[in-house]
């Protein structure tokens, strides 16, 4: 303290101690406002976690964002930290695509039994590609919403290619052309709702308990960005409503015709 300084009074001592108080607070509201959810907030979780891959993330906020469907995001270290009542007061958890082995490694054993008992007692499931994988009896702490289905991957991945536009049947609609990579196909489980060009299912829908659970083996959410060099036969924007469709009906438990 310089020599001039005033000596500061009790009443300026608490006044200061308030403030600090009142910018840590807030400081603190503002690093976990993305996640904090109370009466009348957004109803999807929609997971960002390790493992998860950003871009993906970043798509499927975008679409959130255009199509006004309520949301916050969610780390591993969050999701570890909650509750199945907690789970339970959302409608909605959303698993996008990235290392569906890294996603179930940094989940604690209890968190994926917390989060598959929220599911059976109704919170909905929407998983794209990772978090498709991550729903069957995964061995990386898997959440076995399939009755012990594991799903393999796309036929694709044993030529040795790993992303590519794949023209998918759709059950009631007309073919899409989806962005595919590294993603699962979903024989097995579940009513199908798209087709890879071989048959297999790309998209399936079905139910664990009382919750309803969409698996996608493709990303119809993939921006015009992921396409470059790759042929599509149809828009980025005809597939990104199409995974609005999806996001829709598994908010609402909406099923989708199936084959």
């Amino acid at each position: 303290m310089s020599k001039n300084a005033s000596r500061p009074t009790l009443a300026g001592l608490q006044r200061v101690l308030v403030a600090t108080l009142l910018v840590h607070s807030a400081a603190g509201l503002s690093a976990c406002s993305s996640f904090s959810r109370t009466g009348g907030s957004p109803p999807i979780l929609l997971f960002n976690g390790h493992g998860t891959s950003p871009n993906d993330v970043k798509a499927f906020e975008k679409l959130l964002n255009e199509s006004s469907f309520g949301y916050v995001t969610v780390d591993s270290q969050q999701l570890n930290a909650m509750g199945e009542a907690q789970l339970k007061s959302y409608r909605l958890l959303l698993v996008p695509g990235g290392n569906f082995e890294q996603i179930g490694n940094n989940l604690s054993v209890a968190t994926a039994t917390n989060v598959r008992n929220a599911i059976r007692d109704g919170l909905n499931y929407l998983g794209i590609c990772a978090g498709a994988f991550l729903a069957g009896k995964s061995p990386y702490n898997g959440l076995n919403l399939t009755s012990d289905v594991r799903f393999p991957f796309y036929a694709l991945e044993e030529r040795g290619i790993r992303k590519a536009a794949v023209e998918i049947s759709i059950a009631g609609a007309m073919p899409l052309s989806h962005y595919w990579e590294d993603g699962p196909q979903l024989t097995g489980w579940g009513k199908v709702i798209a087709k890879y060009p071989d048959g297999t299912p790309a998209v399936v829908q079905g139910s664990f308990g009382e919750g309803g659970v969409i698996l996608s083996g493709i990303h119809p959410e993939a921006p015009e960005s992921w396409r470059q060099g790759l042929t599509f036969t149809t828009s980025a924007g005809e597939s990104n409503a199409y995974a609005v469709k999806l996001i829709d009906a598994a908010l609402n438990r909406t099923e989708l015709k199936s084959y």
